[in-house]
């Protein structure tokens, strides 16, 4: 077997999708990697109802990927135990953004798990957005 990214021509499984997502975040610095040992990657097929209402969104299609936890900066030693934090990917919402775009799919779903850390950081979209305008 090849070590070479697959490119793809068909659409990806959503365990495809997690491979690259966890290919992806293995590329996180090891200084920063220590700080999301614990953040668990889900693919869905595309964000369900509550989570849309809940973003004011109102197209499944349009949200790619999102962060659900309690940011590194708002936790604190005496917090209760909590459930791990989690970057869920919605497949379908990103596979149309890469026929959209023409984008490579690894870059596309490493643009949204980083996107979706720097949440875990603490980062809010603005900030965000400005970092990406850096580049």
């Amino acid at each position: 077997m090849s070590d070479a990214p697959r490119r793809f021509t068909t659409a990806p499984s959503t365990a495809e999708i997690e491979a690259l997502a966890e290919r992806a975040l293995a590329q996180i610095p090891p200084r920063l990697r220590r700080h999301i040992a614990n953040l668990g990657i889900m693919v869905e097929e595309l964000a369900d109802d509550a989570t849309l209402d809940e973003m004011g969104i109102a197209s499944p299609f349009d949200l790619t990927g999102l962060y659900h936890g309690t940011p590194l900066h708002q936790r604190h030693s005496d917090d209760p135990v909590r459930m791990p934090d989690t970057i869920f990917l919605y497949r379908q919402a990103i596979l149309l953004e890469w026929v959209e775009l023409g984008e490579d799919l690894y870059r596309l779903v490493r643009n949204v798990v980083i996107h979706e850390v720097a949440h875990h950081f603490g980062f809010s979209d603005a900030e965000i957005e400005a970092l990406e305008g850096e580049e």
